[in-house]
C-alpha cells in the first residue's frame, strides 16, 4: 500500500480517510484522485513525514489494485467507521460533491461522512470542490454547517465561494484554489518532454483535434450541433479528429454518435476509454488541439499547454474558461458551426499566440494547485 518512508520527520504515519466519488472509474473524477493522492504524497516527502491514505471506493479492489492505497466500500458504514477511527482525519473532494442536480442523494451522502468523521473526533478538511448548484433550500444550513466546522475548506472557483457565502460560510475560511488535476503530471514523476509527445503521435502530420464529448440534451440535438461544427471545420482545414471517452460506455456511445454524423467529413477515431487518468492525459498531449464538453478533458489540455475550445453544458465549464481568460465557444443550446470552424483553425494555424496568451495563468494554477495538500499536512502536524 502507498506510504512514503519517514525522512527526517517526526516518524510518525499519518493516516487521512479519501471521500469522493471514486471507484466508478469516470476518468476525470479518478484524476482527481490521483491528482490528490500525488500532491499529498509530495507533500509529505517534502516534510520528511509518513501518509497513508484510505480511500471510500465504489470498488475497493480496483482502487487498491490502481493506486497502491487501501480502500473501502463507500457504502459500508461499518467499513468507513473503522477506517474514520483510526485515521488522523476526513478530506472530502475533491469534484462536484454537494449538488442536487444529478439527484437527491450525493449532497446527504458527502455531508453523513463528514458528520461521521466528527463523531469519530476527527478534523475534517475540503479539497477543492465545485459547490453546486444546489436548488433545494433544505439542504443550504447543513452544507453550511459542515463547512463552518471543517478545519480548511477550498473551492475550485469563485462562484463556488460565493454560493457558500449565501449559505453563511465566512469568506474568511474559504480558499479558492484550481481543480486538483492541473498538478496531474505525465505517467511517472517526471514531465514527458514537447519532443516526446510530438514523436508518440503519427507520423502523418495532419492535426490531431481531439475531441470530448458526452450525453447531455435528451434529443440529442447538442451532439448534432458539434458533428456539424466538427464538419465545418473539416471544411476549412485538413485535420484528424481523434474522439476521447472520458467516462467508459457513455462517452464511447456519445462519441460513435457524432462520428456517425459526421458522415466521413474527416478522418475519425476513437481513443480507448482509459481507466489511468494519466494514460488519458498522455492522450490528450499528442493533440494539436482539444474541444471538448467534459470538463476534466480541458484541465487536461490546460494542464499539457494545449489550445482549448470548450462546450458549456454546466456554469463549471464557463469558470474554468474564464480562469483562463476565454469563454465557451458555444453550448449545448447554441453552437455556430462557421464561428467553431474559424475559432478552430486560428489555434491550429498559430497555437504559440494561445500558449502566450494562457501561460500565466496556467503556471499560476499549477501552482496553486497543491496548496490544499499543503493546507492539510500542514494542519495535521
Amino acid at each position: 500500500m502507498m506510504q512514503l518512508a519517514d525522512q527526517g520527520g517526526n516518524g510518525r504515519t499519518r493516516k487521512y480517510v479519501l471521500s469522493g466519488y471514486y471507484g466508478f472509474k469516470n476518468s476525470g473524477d479518478e484524476a482527481v484522485l490521483k491528482s490528490i493522492l500525488t500532491a499529498l504524497e509530495q507533500e509529505a516527502l517534502a516534510r520528511g513525514e509518513s501518509v497513508e491514505p484510505i480511500v471510500l471506493s465504489s470498488d475497493p479492489e480496483w482502487t487498491k489494485n490502481q493506486y497502491g492505497v487501501d480502500a473501502v466500500h463507500r457504502m459500508k458504514l461499518g467499513e468507513i467507521w473503522s477506517a474514520l477511527r483510526k485515521s488522523d482525519g476526513l478530506i472530502s473532494g475533491g469534484g462536484s460533491l454537494l449538488q442536487d442536480a444529478t439527484g437527491l442523494g450525493s449532497i446527504p451522502y458527502y455531508l453523513g461522512i463528514m458528520e461521521m468523521a466528527r463523531w469519530c473526533g476527527k478534523p475534517t478538511f475540503v479539497y477543492a470542490q465545485g459547490i453546486g448548484p444546489v436548488n433545494r433550500g433544505v439542504y443550504r444550513w447543513p452544507i453550511s454547517r459542515a463547512f463552518r466546522k471543517a478545519k480548511y475548506v477550498s473551492v475550485r472557483d469563485e462562484e463556488s465561494a460565493e454560493l457558500l457565502r449565501r449559505f453563511g460560510v465566512p469568506m474568511t475560511g474559504i480558499a479558492v484554489v484550481p481543480d486538483p488535476v492541473m498538478g496531474l503530471p505525465l505517467a511517472g514523476s517526471a514531465e514527458v518532454p514537447e519532443e516526446s509527445a510530438k514523436e508518440a503521435r503519427s507520423t502523418d502530420a495532419t492535426p490531431i483535434v481531439g475531441v470530448s464529448v458526452r450525453f447531455w440534451r435528451g434529443d440529442r440535438a447538442d451532439l448534432d450541433r458539434i458533428a456539424d461544427a466538427l464538419g465545418a471545420l473539416a471544411g476549412l482545414r485538413s485535420v484528424r479528429l481523434r474522439f476521447l471517452p472520458f467516462h467508459r460506455g457513455a462517452d464511447d456511445d456519445a462519441s460513435r454518435y457524432v462520428m456517425e454524423r459526421l458522415g466521413g467529413a474527416a478522418p475519425v477515431e476513437l481513443a480507448p476509454a482509459y481507466e489511468d487518468p494519466q494514460r488519458m492525459l498522455q492522450e490528450v498531449s499528442r493533440c494539436d488541439l482539444l474541444f471538448g464538453m467534459r470538463l476534466h478533458s480541458l484541465i487536461y489540455a490546460a494542464n499539457r499547454g494545449l489550445p482549448l475550445l470548450g462546450l458549456s453544458y454546466d456554469p463549471k465549464i464557463d469558470q474554468f474558461l474564464r480562469r483562463l481568460g476565454q469563454k465557451a465557444v458555444g453550448s449545448t443550446e447554441a453552437l455556430d458551426p462557421k464561428r467553431f470552424a474559424e475559432q478552430a483553425a486560428k489555434l491550429l494555424d498559430d497555437p504559440e499566440r494561445w500558449r502566450q496568451s494562457a501561460g500565466s495563468a496556467i503556471e499560476r494554477l499549477k501552482r496553486e494547485a497543491v496548496e490544499p495538500a499543503q493546507r492539510i499536512l500542514a494542519y495535521i502536524r
